[in-house]
């Protein structure tokens, strides 16, 4: 009884943790990343199973709030609300994880009982055992509800409806889904057919492409550590679309290329893997934690190039005064093209939030044109799917640019499950000679 009982409080202390963590995104804004790191308390099998939960509930919280509002006879008080979130995780156990449903319930309510307060164990016990009886009805009611059964709020439904009305359906059910994993491989060391057979030869399946030169797909998703060679640094992890900026980029030996934007460094790295002939690579980057991040990255991969951290639009307190070959200006942006991959994007973003974002890479497009040689070319990306921070933009630019002339411009619009990619919008200037 002495092992089942610890066993029991373990289980509720670690859907508790996940209540804290669900609260700590939806009420105080944080992220999802932010709101995981540091905790350390837990064995790896718990501490992927805190992250499951975690990310599993927000990536579908308005539908279970939904469902928690209508099972609910009343709703809770606001100093309530660890109740509501802890109420949220025991919903998503339910639906999505494969725990048993009386194990599922029997763990929630110990985590409510681990608050101290009698009555919140037998209120979430009532609101998951009434879900698990009344949970066709619930579905039925649901699929009248866009909200809930989109499990998207409704002013991003209509940003999506608006900018692609033919594929919004696809595209938030692509942001309800798993990201996948994708592999870059790093040239340095081996070829990517390769390193496709040495991950074969340790029993991980995955899939090479023939237009992605280093990219790998993974059939499932692995831990980091169990891929050959990551920590000497032959392989990363880095999604498909990330990956074509090289390609846009047209890199050859012996030139200056500028990443304004670059931390956490997964551009900047490909690039210097790609083409490590490049006379100079500055990157970029104003957050300086995510920048050390990128100098960590760096020596994993025994690449160097010059990391500065400074605002790349404030162009006089960084810039040697010769002119970039090639500009990569991967703009902060609204990054509704990786909600798979960052589904607290959905608790997390507003409308307010894309007029403020457009602002700032207009900035830094106004600022680092004239820093561009003759010749040379500017590429400007986005993970989003927002017209109005994409085409609307380059429109935007090419028409402030216009007493400056450009030989030639294009541009590719990637939506989210997209060659199994995330969406990501690139648009290259060739700057006259």
């Amino acid at each position: 009884m002495e092992v089942t009982s610890s066993f029991k409080k373990k289980a509720g202390q670690l859907r508790l943790v996940a209540a804290q963590i669900n609260l700590s995104v939806v009420k105080d804004g944080l992220s999802l990343e932010k709101a995981l790191d540091g905790i350390s308390t837990f064995s790896k099998r718990d501490a992927a199973l805190l992250k499951a939960l975690s990310y599993g509930a927000i990536r579908w919280h308005h539908r279970i709030q939904w469902q928690a509002n209508r099972l609910l006879d009343r709703p809770l008080k606001n100093n309530d609300e660890l109740i509501s979130a802890l109420i949220r995780v025991g919903l998503y156990q339910l639906q999505w994880m494969r725990i048993p449903d009386h194990a599922a319930v029997a763990e929630t309510v110990s985590a409510a009982g681990l608050l101290g307060k009698p009555k919140f164990k037998g209120l979430v016990n009532a609101v998951l055992r009434r879900f698990l009886r009344e949970q066709k009805i619930l579905m039925s009611a649901m699929n009248k509800n866009e909200g809930a059964a989109t499990s998207h709020s409704s002013w991003m439904r209509d940003r999506l409806k608006a900018d692609w009305p033919d594929q919004w359906l696809d595209i938030v059910k692509v942001n309800n889904d798993p990201p996948p994993m994708w592999l870059r491989v790093n040239n340095k060391f081996s070829s990517r057919d390769d390193y496709l057979g040495r991950l074969e030869k340790s029993g991980i399946k995955a899939k090479a492409f023939d237009d992605l030169p280093n990219a790998l797909l993974l059939k499932e998703p692995q831990p980091m550590s169990t891929l050959p060679g990551y920590d000497e640094g032959e392989v990363s992890v880095q999604d498909a679309g990330a990956q074509l900026a090289c390609g846009f980029l047209n890199l050859e030996p012996g030139l200056k290329v500028l990443d304004a934007c670059a931390a956490p460094g997964g551009k900047s790295a490909h690039i210097l893997e790609t083409c490590p002939e490049i006379g100079k690579l500055v990157a970029l980057d104003q957050d300086k934690r995510r920048l050390t991040v990128m100098a960590e990255e760096f020596q994993r991969l025994d690449l160097s190039g010059n990391l500065i951290h400074s605002d790349a639009a404030m162009v006089s307190k960084w810039w040697d005064g010769v002119p970039f070959d090639r500009i990569l200006v991967d703009a902060p942006c609204s990054a509704l093209g990786i909600i798979r991959r960052h589904p607290d994007i959905k608790v997390l973003r507003r409308s307010a939030d894309i007029g403020k974002f457009v602002a700032i890479q207009r900035r830094l497009l106004k600022a680092l044109w004239p820093i561009l040689a003759p010749g040379g070319r500017l590429v400007y990306s986005t993970c989003t799917i927002v017209k109005e921070e994409n085409q609307y933009q380059k429109a935007w630019f090419l028409e402030k640019i216009s007493m400056e002339k450009y030989q030639a411009s294009s541009f590719r619009q990637i939506l989210p499950g997209e060659g199994n990619m995330d969406g990501f919008y690139y648009a290259w200037v060739d700057k006259q000679h």
